[in-house]
């Protein structure tokens, strides 16, 4: 996803980028924590300042299981994001878990990055120490093939990036699809988007990615703008973050913000995936526009479950019935917005 900044709004509503200060709270808070009997996850991100968060998120939670962080191009270059991810891993302490990197472009249209939202290094511009971690030496998808193999039915993908890594795994092996557990990915939005009136920024990087990974055939929950748009990360919350005092903490605490807050857009599909009940969903079918002048990149869900069915008579199509059309995707219409953002606050002051 494209934003996360503390902000008033601009005329048009879209957020005015400021200081990342929820990343550096967070970056400063991460534990690494034990993982048992936790949901095995592997997290293909694009960091990315909400990306930095939603890591954070599941690294901080014991209800997960990081098996692996592949990176994709999309709020910033390949070559970027991957090196955010080694910070983000390093800062962590989690150098245990692999960080690969993936596709370098989308499948078939140029990159767009969102520098503008991010900064020039994805995370705010701010500096961060040197990485303790290295890259490792398997192409991503490979490693998304490898995991499912070694662990079958136990891997939730969690993508909060552009899909393109997990459409090339699916594409170089669809014996996959029916290994992995579940995908819960942030992205698409049934409302409207957020890039244009139509699409969402991370769908809309690669329409083509995500139309695979709609029509895959495993159980797949999108967690869309409606989730994020509905739990911004307000005063309120910051406040309660800022109770476990320090010198980061306090500076953020004490500074000024604007009252509507910050979508946590990539954050809330790790949360789904830790509590599934802070959701409201609705299973229809996806698919993913990929030709439309004014909507490539549209999620269209199909929510009443059909289509006219129309037979050609001489001049003319008659509706002769309606044919059913199987849902492929749980859609979040809904959530539980103080119950996700109290999870977050909670999980990142380590309580």
């Amino acid at each position: 996803m494209k934003i996360l900044r503390f902000t008033g709004a601009s005329s048009t509503g879209r957020p005015i980028p400021t200081f990342p200060v929820l990343l550096v709270i967070g970056l400063m808070a991460v534990l690494a924590l034990p993982a048992s009997a936790a949901k095995k996850i592997i997290f293909d991100t694009d960091p990315g300042t909400d990306d930095a968060l939603a890591l954070m998120l599941a690294l901080n939670s014991p209800e997960l299981d990081v098996r692996a962080i592949t990176v994709v191009p999309g709020n910033v270059t390949a070559a970027m994001g991957l090196e955010n991810a080694l910070h983000m891993a390093s800062l962590a302490n989690r150098c245990d878990i692999p960080v690969a990197a993936g596709a370098q472009h989308p499948l078939f249209q140029k990159l767009i990055t969102a520098e503008f939202w991010h900064g020039k290094n994805g995370l705010g511009n701010i500096e961060l120490p040197p990485s303790k971690c290295k890259v490792d030496s398997r192409f991503g998808p490979d490693l998304i093939i490898q995991l499912v193999h070694a662990s079958p039915h136990e891997i939730t993908l969690v993508p909060v990036g552009p899909l393109t890594n997990i459409a090339l795994a699916v594409e170089k092996d669809p014996s996959i699809v029916p290994l992995v557990k579940e995908v819960i990915l942030m992205g698409g939005s049934i409302a409207g988007g957020n890039v244009n009136a139509a699409a969402e920024a991370n769908i809309y990087n690669d329409p083509e990615a995500a139309q695979i990974v709609f029509q895959a055939g495993w159980p797949l929950t999108m967690v869309g703008l409606e989730v994020g748009d509905k739990a911004p990360f307000t005063r309120k919350y910051l406040a309660e973050l800022g109770q476990s005092h320090g010198p980061v903490n306090d500076f953020i605490v004490s500074e000024t913000f604007g009252a509507s807050g910050s979508p946590m857009y990539d954050p809330s599909a790790v949360a789904v995936a830790i509590d599934a009940t802070l959701v409201k969903v609705q299973e229809m079918h996806v698919d993913v526009e990929t030709r439309g002048e004014f909507t490539r990149g549209e999620t269209v869900g199909n929510r009443r479950g059909g289509v006219e069915h129309n037979v050609l008579h001489g001049d003319r199509y008659v509706i002769e019935g309606v044919d059913p059309v199987k849902p492929n995707a749980k859609v979040c219409v809904d959530v539980d917005a103080d119950r996700l953002l109290q999870l977050f606050v909670s999980r990142i002051r380590g309580k």
